[in-house]
């Protein structure tokens, strides 16, 4: 009975994104099918290689990297099933919708360094935490005013005060972990910052 209840029939979704960022690291990082160096987030190369703004949100540092985003799968999964989820595709689209989102915030972000501080940003970037931010901005919205409707297509959600606390300490937790050195401070909170627009939406 206990098992029933713990499994749902929209887990598939969470199950497949998980799938496909985990077989991203076998091959890239343990059979070495792939050079990751075209796949990171570059600024000065997205221009002439528009795919790295989805294939950088698959591919991670090391085991460590993969096993702290895998987690924000599982809780952000935890979460839309406490807020009731009622849509077997909604994760999917999110993470389909968001890099792009993201990569939109970062651009207007680099064109102010750029014109009011002639500071042009080198770095790459690379993981799926940016998703996982905007699912934590999303989802910390959606405990205080529910959301029934993503993108036209219903999702159920409901308000609900424990996560909302939980999703409070969170992203705390979360802002001060991106002070950290090695850390993409400007991808989490670009991320935060689409997921509560697309809460809007």
């Amino acid at each position: 009975m206990y098992l029933k209840k713990s499994i749902s029939k929209y887990d598939w979704q969470y199950l497949f994104c998980a799938s496909i960022l985990i077989s991203v690291y076998i091959f890239t990082d343990l059979f070495n099918f792939f050079n990751k160096d075209s796949l990171y987030f570059v600024p000065r190369l997205i221009i002439d290689q528009p795919y790295r703004i989805f294939t950088s949100i698959l591919i991670h540092a090391d085991l460590n990297h993969l096993l702290s985003n895998l987690g924000g799968i599982i809780i952000t999964r935890y979460f839309l099933m406490r807020l009731e989820i009622e849509n077997s595709f909604f994760y999917i689209e999110f993470t389909l919708i968001c890099p792009f989102l993201i990569f939109f915030i970062i651009w207007f972000y680099e064109k102010i360094l750029s014109y009011f501080f002639n500071i042009i940003p080198n770095y790459a970037a690379l993981g799926f935490s940016g998703i996982i931010y905007a699912l934590f901005g999303f989802l910390l919205l959606t405990s205080f005013y529910g959301k029934s409707y993503f993108f036209g297509k219903k999702i159920g959600l409901k308000s609900n005060y424990e996560i909302q606390k939980m999703s409070k300490v969170i992203c705390l937790i979360g802002l001060i972990y991106s002070f950290l050195p090695g850390i993409s401070l400007l991808f989490h909170i670009s991320g935060f910052i689409a997921g509560c627009f697309l809460f809007f939406i």
